[in-house]
């Protein structure tokens, strides 16, 4: 499987600006994070690189072939996200075989186990399940449909604790079992660190940050200590934030630490947990360079 390429891609609608030059690729076989604060671009990218709305400026290309008008990419998306677009009273059954018409190959042996797991009865209509058991629903299906690139808007809406183990668990079950690449755009970033591989983060309409998230977090510093120490010690390194409490402070340093850097005796490194990292990344952050 050819490698999807996001080049250049931007959104507006009229004077608003949505996305705004993006460009990075995704890997066959790997489980993506992306991630944003509300109105950032995430389900707009998710719908452009599956062709339902149309770039401004940009191009998304699998291998060397355009995805625009292109059936033959295009078979190879699927995209899972909080609107439904089903016709009124489609059952959950009749979403197994439209995903198997569409696609081809639809593992109906692990979509009705996925049904016992979730709790969700085959002959229920969509529109009338909770949103819990709506989105357990187009999960199974997005878990056990033949496509090469899984997109998953918001995957765990509405799901209570134990259904979002359920899908964690399924999610790595499936990707063991059958290598795909997946996408996943979610607001739960402390529940997601384990799954995914690598993370995009996108603030202000734009791309700040990426990259593979034990990389990212081995340079995502907690340092602390008296005031003057912790502020000669980070001299020159990027500080995203501070905390400040009386004459202690702590420095949330995004850097590499070199062995010449001199540790004085009463500052403490740790680390901290790509949540926090997300957020201070999306909050502005300031250097000390």
């Amino acid at each position: 499987m050819e490698q999807l390429h996001i080049d250049h891609i931007t959104k507006r609608y009229g004077h608003q600006v949505v996305l705004d030059d993006l460009s990075f690729d995704l890997a066959p076989g790997k489980i993506y994070g992306l991630l944003g604060r509300n109105g950032a671009g995430k389900s707009t990218l998710l719908n452009i690189i599956t062709s339902r709305i149309f770039p401004t400026a940009g191009t998304i290309k699998l291998g060397d072939q355009d995805g625009r008008d292109n059936d033959a990419v295009l078979g190879q998306f699927y995209l899972m996200s909080e609107a439904n677009l089903y016709p009124k009273r489609t059952t959950v059954r009749r979403m197994f075989d439209m995903a198997d018409e569409s696609y081809g190959g639809f593992d109906y042996q692990n979509a009705d186990r996925l049904l016992k797991e979730f709790g969700v009865p085959s002959t229920a209509q969509l529109s009338n399940l909770s949103t819990g058991l709506q989105t357990a629903a187009k999960l199974t299906v997005a878990l056990s449909v033949n496509a090469a690139f899984i997109l998953l808007d918001e995957p765990v809406l509405g799901l209570d604790a134990n259904h979002r183990e359920v899908f964690y668990k399924e999610l790595i079950k499936t990707y063991q079992n059958k290598p795909r690449t997946f996408v996943l755009s979610t607001h739960l970033i402390d529940e997601i660190q384990q799954v995914v591989e690598h993370v995009f983060i996108i603030d202000d309409h734009h791309l700040v940050e990426e990259g593979d998230v034990q990389a990212m977090l081995d340079k995502a510093y907690a340092i602390s200590g008296p005031t003057k120490d912790v502020d000669e010690y980070t001299n020159g390194l990027r500080v995203l934030a501070q905390d400040e409490l009386g004459n202690v402070k702590t420095a949330y340093v995004y850097n590499q630490l070199d062995d010449q850097r001199i540790l004085p005796d009463r500052v403490k490194i740790g680390h901290y947990d790509l949540q926090h990292l997300f957020i201070y990344l999306t909050n502005g952050g300031t250097n000390n360079e």
